[in-house]
């Protein structure tokens, strides 16, 4: 198919106008070289037409392709002329203003340079370097900086102590000295950041040194004075205070084990023997689906041991998720799930209740198998322990009463207010004394109120219970209901042990010269007195 193109090549006006301006911008060449131009007929196929806009925008050497310009001198003509025109005529000025154009760039691409781009603090000793020859005028210096500007500033304050560009009016002396004055303060103001935070560091480096030359000197108190000597100086004043201080951590276990004893009498073998029955349960009931009643005597129904494990396979997964240690598949996982079952059949009357596996996760992480397992049942086994694990009320309304007595007393004004919206102390002492403040507190915390727990007994825990509301008080007089409830059930992770402990120590467990153990004596007294008195026994 043949197209009948008519190419026009230029009109007169056009003609003259670009002559004049490529003789302007290109003096010397042939002005007649544009004047010939005319209307043209070009008859090509649409093959053609396709190969010659192909071949105009590749190479005109190419071996075996017949060039278009060469065969048609017209063409040839026209593309000459057009290319010098635009390409020597109206742009090679600005392009040789824009190569030669010195200083950096805002916007667009940087060209690569051989040189490697400078960081901030080789831009600040250049600077300084610059500002401290007193020989050179500031003219000079700017001069100087304009030319050897080629970096690119790698910081938003590099960026005011450079010149403008050289198509831009250059900065005025005052502007200038500005723009020097908020560099300095800038980079003071940097300095000064950086040398606080390097104190900073500094100091909790220098704590911890001395806490851990504090606790490597206390191992070596404990291992060869105290542990060798344990019945006869584990009531000194001295073995007292380091109690206090905490202990380490390499001896942490031997004394929990020490100071818990063992009246159950329980050997490893015993629980050897305990832990094989709690395997064979866990078999038959993943086979059948149940249980068999085995021991009538134990005082245990199937339904009460089903839910046991139930409640112990998901308490695991719930146990100090944020170590990944005792969920399925971590390390500790079996072995706490061996310890609880273990429990549950040396203990059917109590079974499991959620909360036992947070402190049997912290007795295994302290001691071994076998040892976690004979301080956990004789731990459970303390007065307070079994009141709440076996949910006798009575006797749980007794220690939140005896609790209340010693809020009253060192903290009135936060018990005034507890009053006021009539917050009783099982709301949030429940989950505390359930758990040993093992979940409400960091773990770290939790060990060190285990330590002295394990040196005054339960009037320890009530006392760190009223140390963590001194602790907040100005917090929790703020609040309402709701939000101390919530607060106290979901204590902030950041609790430090030393504000902790200092709160603690200024908790007097006095009360009208009578001490926590005289108080809750009375209570009983009274609780007996209330049965004795009550219609019920009198008919009887």
């Amino acid at each position: 198919m043949m197209l009948s193109l008519q190419t026009f090549y230029q009109s007169d006006f056009l003609s003259e106008h670009l002559q004049s301006s490529h003789e302007q911008s290109c003096p010397g060449s042939d002005g007649q070289q544009h004047s010939n131009l005319m209307f043209t007929d070009v008859s090509l196929t649409s093959r053609n037409t396709y190969e010659i806009s192909r071949r105009q925008s590749a190479p005109d050497n190419i071996p075996g392709v017949l060039s278009v310009a060469s065969s048609d001198p017209s063409l040839k003509q026209r593309k000459q002329g057009i290319s010098e025109i635009f390409g020597r005529g109206l742009f090679s000025r600005r392009l040789k203003e824009t190569q030669s154009a010195p200083g950096w760039k805002l916007f667009g691409k940087v060209p690569l340079r051989e040189s490697l781009p400078k960081d901030s603090k080789t831009i600040q000793q250049e600077y300084e370097a610059k500002t401290s020859k007193g020989s050179h005028s500031p003219s000079q210096v700017s001069q100087g900086r304009r030319k050897n500007l080629e970096f690119e500033p790698l910081s938003t304050t590099a960026l005011i102590l450079e010149d403008r560009p050289a198509n831009l009016p250059a900065k005025s002396e005052e502007e200038a000295q500005r723009h020097r004055q908020e560099y300095d303060e800038m980079v003071a103001e940097a300095k000064k950041r950086e040398l606080k935070e390097a104190q900073k560091k500094k100091q909790q480096m220098k704590e911890r040194f001395k806490q851990e030359e504090n606790i490597s000197n206390a191992m070596v108190v404990w291992n060869t004075d105290i542990l060798p000597n344990w019945d006869s100086m584990r009531g000194t004043r001295r073995v007292k205070d380091l109690w206090w201080q905490g202990l380490p951590p390499n001896v942490r276990g031997k004394v929990w084990s020490l100071a818990i004893g063992n009246e159950l009498n329980i050997t490893p073998e015993l629980y050897e023997i305990f832990l094989s029955r709690a395997k064979e349960r866990w078999k038959t009931f993943k086979d059948t689906g149940c249980e068999v009643e085995t021991e009538v005597e134990s005082g245990a129904s199937v339904a009460d041991r089903e839910s046991s494990l139930d409640l112990i396979k998901l308490d695991i997964s719930r146990t100090f998720p944020s170590l990944f240690i005792f969920q399925k598949g971590g390390p500790y996982h079996d072995l706490l799930h061996s310890v609880l079952g273990a429990y549950t059949c040396y203990r059917p009357d109590v079974g499991y209740v959620q909360g036992m596996s947070f402190i049997a996760a912290v007795l295994i992480l302290n001691l071994e198998e076998a040892g976690a397992f004979i301080a956990f049942a004789n731990l459970l086994n303390k007065p307070c322990q079994m009141a709440f694990f076996r949910v006798d009320h009575e006797l749980m309304l007794k220690y939140f009463a005896a609790f209340e007595v010693f809020f009253e007393e060192n903290l009135p004004k936060l018990f005034s207010h507890f009053q006021s919206f009539n917050l009783t102390p099982d709301l949030y002492l429940i989950d505390w004394i359930f758990t040993l403040y093992s979940k409400s507190l960091p773990l770290d915390v939790a060990c060190r109120v285990w330590d002295v727990f394990c040196r005054d007994g339960e009037e320890f825990l009530f006392r760190t219970g009223l140390g963590i509301l001194r602790l907040y008080e100005e917090v929790l007089l703020c609040m309402d209901f709701i939000h101390i409830a919530q607060f106290l059930t979901r204590l902030p992770d950041d609790v430090s042990v030393e504000r902790l402990f200092g709160c603690i120590a200024c908790t007097q467990m006095t009360s009208s010269n009578r001490k926590w153990a005289q108080v809750f004596s009375a209570l009983m007294k009274d609780k007996e007195m209330d049965k004795s008195s009550s219609p019920s026994l009198k008919s009887s």
